[in-house]
């Protein structure tokens, strides 16, 4: 066998306007027409004369060269695997054959976590109508047997959705600290002495547990203790064997189970506990698209779990959670060794200086578009929806920040999960974040272009440099024309460096697995179709545009 480097090639083709042996383009013909009076296409689109369709396939220099396969960064495939096309100016069609529109759909996902105001069949049914892209589980509430009901529904609407596909996200409890049972709320007073003890089950007026033993010697003389993110807040100002002894700074009523941390210190337990490794295979078991991993510290914990999806022959994705002290240090490690993160504010802004929070939020997100990984702005979002029908003018804002950072994801928590208007709370941020995309400049969306072009100064072009170099090209040839991109892909990785790239139009990802129809549905502006592959590109290509021109 002989096996060599991959290169990139550009194949065009043209179909003249007064015929020609190509009959997919006068399907794009056709498609431009179609698009114009879709339900997504709802502002004026520019006039455009002509059309050129550009595919970029992969090929591998062999010794032995046969026609029947052509060769991608996963091994060898069938030529059915062209994967990426896009549309470019000509001047051989009539301006009104190929008129098409800006496409205005939401291009930046939501996360909706499910709980008891959303886990039944109705309110899952229209979670999906109103916008949600990705179903979290969280797993500190609930057991296996309310999770699994969860994942049925989710995977029955998939099932029966022509037009959208919802993945499911599973969300480690990872190694919290949090108080203990208490009979009845305790009322805190500023200045008042209250105790915290290792002793399990132990409650009175002014002593809880915790239920982390090595709690006492965690914490110092002098150190904040934050209740529920800083909902309350005690000083410590002395210890013995099994309490820490704190004074009261910031009141307030203390329930069961409240979640405790220590200003600039994270907990020395580890990021996977006992009872995250048997919610790990749950989602092996269920087959489920992504683990969100609370409280890593180092890239130590993702290898870990990835070798152990390895072992499993499970393809299950990784996304970080940073939302530690000590992440920080090892963010650039953490996030290369994932395929993806969470700026999971609540807890980073716990242990952190809440001033610190808004710059890591903006430093991750610019971090994992540099690695071309897929990042999702958490926490307190829509937090007032929780009770109320109207956000605050800040939660409305702190929305807009994120898309226009360039977060792939915004995620709703309480509001989807318990709160009293969870479809309302999905409805603003929908609004929100297309309001903000439809006035986002495309000046700076092409972000890695010069570093590719300079990284193959000298040398010769890698695959990965070319790739990066027609995606950018085509975000800007879309951009340009206000036209969508059309992209081909079995393992995702097209469409996965087209949305890194944030082009305003819809990246249209037709793939023959379902599970990365699934995956995709994470990636900001991508729209993800399943479809079987031929064995002739042009039977493909042709069968993708009679697809969405049934769907529209």
């Amino acid at each position: 066998m002989a096996a060599a480097t991959e290169i990139g090639s550009l194949a065009a083709r043209i179909r003249p306007s007064s015929g020609g042996d190509w009959a997919d383009l006068a399907s794009s013909r056709r498609l431009g027409r179609a698009l114009h009076g879709a339900p997504w296409a709802r502002r004026k689109p520019p006039a455009i004369g002509g059309g050129l369709v550009v595919r970029f396939m992969k090929t591998t220099e062999t010794s032995e060269p046969t026609a029947d396969h052509v060769g991608t960064s996963n091994g060898t495939i069938s030529t059915e695997m062209s994967n990426s096309s896009c549309t470019l100016p000509s001047n051989n069609y009539s301006m009104e054959a190929m008129t098409v529109v800006s496409n205005p759909r939401r291009r930046t996902k939501i996360v909706c976590t499910i709980g008891p105001s959303t886990n039944t069949r109705e309110m899952i049914w229209k979670l999906a109508e109103a916008g949600m892209n990705v179903a979290r589980l969280n797993m500190s509430h609930g057991d296996h047997k309310s999770h699994q009901k969860i994942i049925d529904l989710v995977k029955e609407y998939n099932a029966q959705s022509k037009g959208n596909v919802i993945a499911i996200m599973l969300d480690t409890k990872g190694p919290e600290v949090r108080s203990g049972d208490v009979p009845q709320p305790i009322l805190l007073k500023e200045g008042q002495e209250f105790n915290f003890t290792i002793k399990r089950g132990f409650s009175s007026d002014h002593t809880v547990s915790v239920n982390y033993d090595d709690f006492v010697d965690d914490v110092e003389v002098g150190d904040i203790l934050l209740v529920d993110g800083g909902m309350m807040s005690l000083a410590v100002r002395s210890k013995t064997v099994d309490t820490v002894k704190c004074e009261v700074i910031d009141g307030g009523e203390l329930k069961s189970r409240r979640h405790l941390n220590v200003r600039g210190k994270s907990a020395t337990l580890p990021s996977i506990t006992e009872k995250d490794w048997e919610d790990i295979k749950f989602g092996v078991d269920n087959k489920v698209d992504y683990y969100a991993v609370s409280f890593v510290k180092d890239a130590k914990v993702v290898h870990e779990l990835k070798d152990y999806l390895k072992s499993c022959n499970a393809d299950i994705h990784v996304i970080v959670k940073i939302e530690s002290a000590d992440s920080i240090p090892n963010l650039h490690s953490i996030i290369s060794a994932s395929d993806g993160a969470m700026v999971a504010r609540g807890d980073l802004g716990a242990e952190l200086p809440i001033e610190e929070v808004p710059l890591l939020q903006e430093e991750i997100i610019n971090m994992c578009r540099s690695m071309e990984k897929p990042v999702i702005v958490a926490t307190n979002m829509l937090e007032s929806m929780i009770n109320h029908p109207t956000p605050t003018r800040a939660e409305v804002s702190d929305i807009a920040i994120a898309v226009r950072e360039g977060a792939d994801a915004i995620m709703l928590s309480g509001e989807t999960a318990h709160g009293k208007y969870p479809l309302k709370a999905v409805k603003v941020m929908h609004t929100v974040a297309l309001r903000t995309e439809s006035i986002q400049s495309t000046s700076n969306t092409h972000p890695i272009l010069a570093t590719a072009v300079q990284a193959a100064v000298g040398e010769e072009f890698s695959q990965s440099h070319m790739s990066a170099m027609f995606a950018s090209h085509t975000a800007t040839m879309a951009d340009t024309l206000g036209m969508p991109i059309i992209v081909f892909t079995q393992t995702g990785s097209m469409a996965i460096l087209l949305s890194h790239y944030r082009p305003s139009s819809t990246i249209f990802a037709f793939t023959n697995e379902e599970r990365i129809k699934q995956r995709l549905a994470l990636y900001r502006g991508v729209l993800p179709i399943h479809m079987k592959f031929s064995n002739d590109p042009e039977e493909t290509f042709s069968t993708a545009l009679k697809c969405l021109m049934c769907n529209i």
